[in-house]
């Protein structure tokens, strides 16, 4: 019989390339607190918080950072409505160009980000609307769609057909078996796929860089810190900040998924 576990260097591979990862983040959190008059030392004099209090009062990360947040809630919005409706009408049905239509829905997400933005920009170009917030929103939808699409379809096959067959017969209409039977199914899926597209959006820089005009996101505005090395531990903070504002959704829906294996209903 074959051991379940792993080799040793298969574990030791694995853990290294977690390393590898995110030692950077790590340096960059260690920083974020090290001591007022030895911001630049290494390794770090102590530890502060007099970093986050000056973050905390500027007012052009506290704009940047509102920024950021609304782009992520309406690109989100949009990819949740678009993202659950194209995969309810591809799930089941065949029908002619079913597998164009995935591949496009995936597509912005697999091409490089510079691609899509170059794009975008010279869409926009041709039909005259000036870049900004509204542009930003629909780059981000872009790839967006794709989160809540993948999680949603997959949650849609995992649903047992039997379960709204049993509802039109005891009388729903169709309104009442997506309500009360396939929503229900559908929420964690949403939740996940709509968290994933936050955190997409939230701190996504190439993109953005082509669509933003004169608006200025919370990674345009560390982007633009690379210059004034003396707001290096205040760009340290921020760099925390973006990276927890991202990886708590993903962590939030790798946990609402990691039961993919289990049908909505109770099936395996």
């Amino acid at each position: 019989m074959k051991s379940e576990r792993a080799p040793l260097a298969l574990k030791l591979s694995a853990w290294g390339g977690l390393v590898f990862l995110h030692f950077p983040i790590a340096i960059i959190a260690l920083y974020a607190f090290n001591t007022e008059d030895a911001a630049f030392s290494f390794p770090p004099k102590g530890f502060t918080l007099h970093w986050f209090v000056l973050a905390a009062g500027r007012q052009d990360i506290l704009s940047a950072l509102l920024l950021s947040l609304e782009i992520a809630a309406m690109a989100t919005a949009i990819a949740l409505f678009l993202g659950t409706l194209t995969a309810a009408a591809l799930y089941r049905r065949d029908f002619l160009g079913k597998q164009a239509i995935t591949l496009m829905m995936i597509l912005p997400i697999a091409l490089p980000g510079i691609i899509t933005g170059i794009a975008l920009l010279s869409a926009f170009k041709a039909l005259g609307v000036e870049p900004g917030v509204a542009t930003i929103v629909i780059g981000h939808a872009t790839f967006c769609v794709v989160m809540v699409f993948n999680n949603v379809i997959a949650r849609l096959r995992r649903i047992s057909y039997s379960q709204i067959e049993a509802s039109m017969d005891l009388g729903a209409d169709g309104w009442q078996t997506f309500r009360y039977v396939v929503l229900p199914g559908l929420a964690s899926a949403m939740l996940a796929g709509g968290m994933l597209a936050f955190a997409l959006s939230f701190d996504e820089i190439i993109v953005t860089t082509f669509t933003a005009g004169h608006e200025r996101t919370l990674p345009l505005w560390l982007l633009n810190q690379l210059g004034r090395p003396r707001d290096v531990p205040i760009t340290n903070v921020v760099s925390l900040l973006v990276t927890l504002v991202t990886m708590l959704p993903i962590l939030w829906a790798y946990y609402l998924t990691r039961g993919g294996e289990e049908t909505a209903g109770g099936e395996k």
